[in-house]
């Protein structure tokens, strides 16, 4: 029988104990047909040899991440030049990289990422050894495993740096060696696609990555790589599609509640999101760790973990007529007057702090908009037509306005050097990504997180603040990693 190990001090688990773990554990979603699985006993012998098998494994793929996202959005944003942690989170703000406290939070996201590498390697590895499923079908979750799989090694790789590569073909390996920063990227690519080959244009069950959102992650991963032209492209293909929109807005509590509202099954501007319910254990955890319990937008009070500042640059000349910023309320819990907490995510009918039922966006149609003005702009070193346009789509939604038609508000050709546009695009996208986990990724990508974070904050980052420590936990266990050479740097 093959087995899998993974980390857990120095025991290692068969592949069988660790799939019974991870396929009784229940996918819920918005509404009562997302991602559903049947909690069933198995043996190897008998597993993957349906099709209700193989989606029981691959819905197993995304219990981790939904696990461990909220957590990574809000850790991502007190990494920023806007953003703060209370508590213990305060010390992401020294940026001078992490204390015991928070290098063990660090080791339990990087555990958790590796859960849904290990599930997602386990669909790959034995979904293709059925006889009984459909060979299309087998195709589409191979596809799914291999999407999930991309999405979180690019969480990995832009946090961590180099890191071990798990994959179906190493599966009885316990000791995997550190990749490279490029291998790892090779890696993505390549999963990547095939997911866009084998992934349907429509989801099969709202949550389930398309085509549209495997391109979506490759235009990302392009822009990451500095291949402009390929991101231009991939993100043309989504907006030539005609599949998403932005949803429009007039007011605040639009945004709040057509957006990112808790009752929401889906909407045009979503291209892939990790969907919650509002049920104990099942939901979102973001909206309790932001809310204060004095602006009655959390039905289960808050912990205001993350909170910003009004007298921070970022935030004092952000313009007061963008309905982004009026998400911001001021809230004096004992840090002083300037202090603001977010109402990004409301959700009234929370039944406790673990029970929020709105959605995690991973991509919005925002973001491809962005994306591909980006890129349009890099790779043809001008400001087109298209690219502002798609810039002034998202700007225009942002103050209320319709996102088709052009305003006053637009930003236009005359005033705009490409580098000036460059510029306005990165600020938008920090505009409209708060509390998405985009900013600081965004920053350290282009090399300015140092001119920000100094200019808004007033601090220096330490060399050691750019990548989380590799866990003492998997340099023990894992003996193809050197403590010594494989460590990131200061630590």
């Amino acid at each position: 029988m093959n087995t899998y190990h993974i980390k857990s001090k120095d025991k290692a688990l068969p592949v069988i104990n660790l799939l019974l773990m991870a396929v009784v554990l229940v996918m819920l979603a918005g509404c009562s047909d997302l991602l559903e699985e049947e909690p069933k006993t198995v043996v190897a012998e008998n597993f993957y040899q349906t099709a209700a098998d193989i989606e029981a494994a691959t819905n197993a793929i995304y219990t981790p991440l939904r696990n461990v996202r909220p957590e990574q959005v809000a850790v991502l944003s007190a990494h920023t030049d806007w953003g703060y942690g209370r508590g213990s989170r305060a010390q992401y703000n020294d940026f001078n990289g992490l204390n015991a406290t928070n290098m063990n939070a660090a080791a339990s996201r990087w555990t958790m990422f590796y859960e849904g590498i290990r599930n997602a390697n386990l669909v790959i590895f034995y979904a293709p050894q059925s006889e009984q499923v459909d060979q299309e079908i087998r195709s589409r979750y191979l596809a799914e495993a291999r999407f999930l799989r991309a999405l979180t090694y690019f969480d990995l790789v832009r946090n961590w740096g180099g890191v071990p590569l798990r994959t179906a073909e190493n599966i009885e390996q316990k000791d995997v060696p550190k990749a490279s920063v490029e291998e790892v990227y090779d890696f993505i690519l390549a999963d990547l696609l095939v997911a866009e080959d084998g992934l349907p244009a429509d989801p099969v069950q709202p949550g389930r990555p398309t085509s549209w959102s495997a391109k979506t992650l490759l235009a990302d991963v392009y822009l990451q790589l500095e291949q402009y032209d390929s991101a231009r492209t991939k993100a043309l293909e989504v907006m030539e599609s005609g599949r998403f929109g932005l949803v429009p807005v007039q007011g605040v509590e639009d945004i709040q509640w057509d957006v990112f509202g808790p009752d929401l099954v889906n909407s045009t501007e979503e291209v892939f999101y990790l969907k919650y319910t509002r049920q104990t254990a099942q939901g979102n955890g973001l909206p309790w760790i932001l809310n204060h319990p004095s602006t009655g937008l959390y039905n289960f009070g808050g912990a205001y973990a993350h909170y910003g500042d009004s007298a921070n640059p970022f935030y004092a000349q952000w313009n007061d007529a963008d309905l982004r910023k009026q998400l911001w309320t001021p809230v004096d819990f004992g840090l002083g007057a300037t202090t603001l907490v977010n109402g990004k995510y409301v959700e009234p009918e929370a039944p406790d702090n673990t029970g929020a039922g709105n959605d995690l966006p991973i991509y919005r149609y925002a973001e491809v908009l962005l994306i591909f003005a980006e890129a349009d702009a890099r790779a043809s070193g001008t400001v087109s037509s298209g690219a502002l346009d798609a810039l002034n789509q998202v700007h225009r939604r942002g103050y209320g306005l319709d996102p088709s038609a052009a305003n006053e508000v637009d930003f236009g050709l005359a005033e705009m050097s490409p580098e000036a546009f460059l510029d306005t695009v990165l600020q938008e996208r920090a505009y409209e990504f708060q509390f998405e986990g985009k900013r600081w990724l965004d920053l350290k990508r282009l090399g300015r997180a140092e001119e920000f974070v100094s200019e808004n904050k007033g601090i220096d980052i330490a060399e050691k603040h750019y990548l989380w420590p590799i866990p003492v936990d998997e340099l023990n266990y894992n003996q193809a990693m050197d403590a010594s050479s494989d460590q990131n740097p200061g630590y």
